[in-house]
């Protein structure tokens, strides 16, 4: 693996740029039939600046890397602390299922410089933002974010919802950006098994429902426990302090609401999904 000993390296730079959340261009050799770069000289990257060719996202720690190589193959760039790689085997087991020419290490001091928590564990990838094209009818097991900004909530959402077996997510304007490496930490690799679609018109998307819309609510609901929940629904989850849009709400088929104790207001959106999403799971196993 070719090292980069010095905060100056272009390549270095760019991994700086895209880990901030910023547009960039790392120039993509041509790759031979053998899988050879034609210069090994020039780094193995993406070549992106259109939301819809995807964009380059940073992926930091070992689970996320490895989800990454398990559901959506080879990274384009990856960069190990070389102090780290040379001790830790989990490493070196992950530097052994990479292509040579993507690989590279970094001085210790570097990886920190790059690191986006507290205690990295010295591994970063470079990939491409899969591109979901939104369906002309949406028949699948959904959950539609409105306007859900904490990186943590969306991220949990996005976890939560892969563990139930759903396997789309409509993201709203307003939404946070479902790609940002808070988010992307948060759901620990769900991203790599859902298809995400982001700056989504939820209101122009009710007409091409072919399931129902279900919404969590106060007003007008009932308990999610005595509900007879749909196999397949929209799931409707809304911003944390102001709940989903009155707009969206009026176009729900159903509104239900989680019975809890009158001291305590609400739920955190996460949490209520969470339960949502499985007791409809629980509804659908129960049938079968």
């Amino acid at each position: 693996m070719k090292h980069i000993s010095s905060r100056d390296n272009p390549l270095f730079k760019q991994l700086q740029r895209i880990a901030a959340g910023k547009r960039t261009l790392i120039d993509k050799p041509q790759v031979s039939a053998v899988g050879h770069t034609q210069n090994d000289a020039v780094p193995y990257g993406v070549q992106v600046e259109s939301y819809d060719e995807g964009r380059p996202i940073l992926l930091e720690g070992v689970h996320l890397c490895q989800a990454w190589l398990q559901h959506q193959g080879m990274p384009q760039i990856v960069l190990f602390d070389a102090e780290r790689l040379a001790a830790n085997t989990e490493l070196q087991a992950l530097a052994s299922m990479l292509a040579h020419w993507v690989g590279y290490t970094c001085d210790p001091r570097l990886a920190h410089v790059l690191s986006q928590v507290q205690h990295g564990q010295g591994v970063f990838f470079v990939a491409q933002t899969p591109v979901s094209q939104i369906p002309a009818r949406i028949e699948h097991n959904c959950i539609w974010l409105d306007r859900v900004q904490d990186p943590g909530n969306a991220g949990t959402l996005l976890r939560t919802a892969a563990a139930a077996g759903i396997q789309h997510a409509y993201f709203s304007e307003g939404c946070v950006a479902a790609w940002s490496p808070k988010v992307l930490r948060s759901a620990q690799g769900a991203h790599f098994v859902m298809a995400i679609y982001e700056h989504a018109n939820l209101q122009g998307l009710r007409e091409r429902l072919d399931i129902p819309l279900v919404a969590t609510a106060l007003e007008g609901a009932e308990s999610l426990f005595t509900a007879t929940l749909p196999a397949r629904c929209a799931w409707l989850m809304g911003n944390e302090g102001q709940g989903a849009s009155s707009e969206l709400l009026a176009l729900a088929d159903l509104r239900v609401f989680i019975p809890q104790v009158a001291e305590v207001e609400s739920l955190n959106v996460a949490v209520a999904a969470g339960i949502c999403l499985f007791e409809q799971r629980r509804q659908a196993l129960l049938v079968y």
